[in-house]
């Protein structure tokens, strides 16, 4: 979190971003101190760390946006207008073109819309909140279903640090150590991928209504309003997402089974 919050206002920061974990989540379990080694005590040896996945092999066979492409999100019979950047979030980008060809978004709902005491966010596509008799307080859980191969889609965080050349994949920056910021930050307007956990996030995302930096290196942000956030303002609870339509950049579309081919 930026320096120039005062404590009520961190407080209500890691309040928020708890909301917007898609499933249930547990805290870390974290010790509640250092044990000292004693003369008579061993010190017990440091448990290897798994490497973690490979960009690779975490992007293995996902859709990938190469460039821009603007996409139309009606909410009723109003119009949200969003840019994503597939050069700076390629595959979280390319996931969410994808969806919205195959009409995944049509008919969803925004489940989560957070605007007291302060505006923080509205959250949308779940699949599961298409079926008017599935229970309200489990929307959140759901992701897409993959036809191909029958389960859940799921892609990693990716952040690109600024001035870098290539994103951070399946790991946030705190964890990383990276002291540099994204460059897409959370300001309102952004469009970021809600999630579980570092790869959980499948189709649900999230509009800012205000400027949250302290979701920044934590949340993958892969575009921004670009007309219609006074419309993006007035969601509210339950509100229905009409359509989902690619309206430029389709072209720009496309995926690591196609290129294997090419190749």
């Amino acid at each position: 979190m930026k320096t120039g919050f005062g404590m009520g206002a961190r407080r209500l920061s890691l309040l928020l971003v708890l909301t917007l974990f898609i499933a249930g989540c547990t805290s870390p379990d974290l010790p509640d101190s250092e044990p000292a080694a004693s003369d008579t005590e061993a010190v017990p040896a440091v448990p290897e760390v798994a490497a973690l996945p490979s960009a690779a092999e975490l992007t293995e066979g996902l859709p990938r946006l190469d460039g821009k492409a603007t996409v139309e999100i009606a909410v009723g019979s109003e119009v949200i207008t969003v840019e994503l950047d597939g050069d700076k979030a390629p595959y979280t980008s390319g996931n969410f073109v994808d969806l919205a060809q195959k009409g995944v978004y049509d008919g969803t709902t925004f489940h989560r819309v957070v605007k007291s005491p302060e505006p923080f966010v509205a959250q949308g596509g779940d699949p599961q909140s298409k079926d008017p008799q599935f229970p309200v307080n489990r929307l959140g859980t759901g992701g897409y279903i993959d036809e191909a191969t029958g389960t859940e889609r799921q892609i990693p965080l990716e952040i690109l640090p600024a001035g870098a050349d290539e994103p951070v994949y399946g790991i946030t920056f705190p964890e990383a150590r990276i002291a540099e910021l994204p460059e897409l930050d959370h300001k309102r307007g952004a469009i970021a991928m809600a999630r579980s956990g570092p790869n959980t996030a499948s189709s649900q995302f999230y509009i800012a209504l205000a400027d949250l930096p302290a979701l920044d290196g934590s949340y993958a942000v892969f575009g921004y309003v670009t007309d219609g956030m006074d419309v993006v303002e007035d969601i509210q609870l339950n509100d229905a997402i009409s359509s989902v339509k690619v309206t430029a950049g389709a072209e720009n579309l496309v995926s690591s089974a196609a290129d294997e081919a090419v190749e």
